[in-house]
């Protein structure tokens, strides 16, 4: 896909937060000032924190990252930058946001942000149990830890000025959808009732976030699951079409996850707390290739 696009599609959906003006910079509004991007979630914003942990979910050897600087793979579960990378770019913060776990970080790294994340992460126990991910949990306790790394430098209101003014990215639930809703809807729950426990966990995230001091969160919705290459592979009979039973469940939890987002976001005084429609911009490329410059 052409980079521009891809690009252009990302700043976009973010206009909640920030006014979008093209696809090399967000112009952001007179009273907003980005000191950092923290990102939390799954493998669409993992760095490269799961080459220091013991999971098979690993991103650091070839094609992965063929497309980075110097054509290396680093961790990150893509041919190239993250959605992590692009963000902060277009941010102007730095251009690449590093992983948390990376012993070689330095101090004007954690100054402008790095990423918690791990490729595999869910909401739910059963998937980190499966996948060896890190779970949110310890990404949270993760960041408590950067929180006093940064008092240490910076000290205790230099440090909550830049928490304040960073952007907190949140994407996660995809492996909660594909691991382990299938399984638990077989033995002990039904699809609504698993949907409302993951908006649950995400709500609560949200709020123990902010409870630390943050007040500009992009949350993204599920991304059209059913269209994955793994599911397409497996259910997706001869032609690999896409599996309409895990992107409706995307959708529903979509669905509840805005609506509630926005009542929680009324009740957090000087936050701003984006849904970001991940879903809709994904199935458009997938349903139009050509638009995107896909052959």
């Amino acid at each position: 896909m052409n980079h521009s696009v891809v690009k252009a599609i990302l700043l976009c959906l973010f206009s909640r937060i920030f006014l979008c003006s093209g696809v090399e910079a967000i112009t952001l509004s007179e009273n907003v000032s980005v000191s950092a991007v923290l990102a939390f979630g799954d493998s669409f914003v993992d760095q490269g924190n799961n080459n220091y942990i013991v999971t098979l979910g690993k991103a650091n050897f070839l094609p992965y990252g063929q497309d980075f600087e110097g054509g290396k793979p680093t961790g990150r579960f893509s041919n190239g930058r993250t959605i992590a990378d692009i963000l902060t770019e277009a941010l102007g913060v730095k251009e690449y946001l590093p992983a948390y776990l990376d012993p070689s970080l330095q101090e004007e790294d954690f100054r402008s942000g790095v990423s918690f994340a791990s490729g595999g992460c869910g909401y739910d126990d059963l998937t980190n149990t499966l996948s060896g991910a890190i779970p949110l949990s310890d990404q949270l306790d993760n960041f408590k830890e950067y929180i006093g790394e940064l008092k240490r430098n910076i000290g205790d209101e230099g440090a909550q000025k830049l928490i304040t003014n960073s952007v907190f990215l949140v994407v996660i639930s995809t492996n909660d959808l594909i691991i382990s809703l299938p399984i638990r809807s077989l033995f002990e729950i039904d699809v609504p009732a698993y949907l409302n426990q993951l908006v649950k966990s995400a709500l609560d995230f949200v709020q123990e976030l902010y409870e630390l001091g943050a007040r500009k969160i992009a949350f993204f919705s599920a991304p059209p699951v059913g269209c994955f290459p793994a599911v397409r592979t497996i259910a997706g009979g001869e032609l690999r079409t896409c599996k309409d039973e895990e992107n409706e469940a995307a959708q529903s939890y979509n669905n509840m996850l805005k609506q509630q987002l926005e009542v929680l976001a009324s009740s957090l005084p000087q936050s701003r707390v984006a849904f970001v429609d991940f879903y809709n911009p994904l199935i458009s490329i997938i349903e139009n290739p050509n638009q995107y410059g896909i052959d």
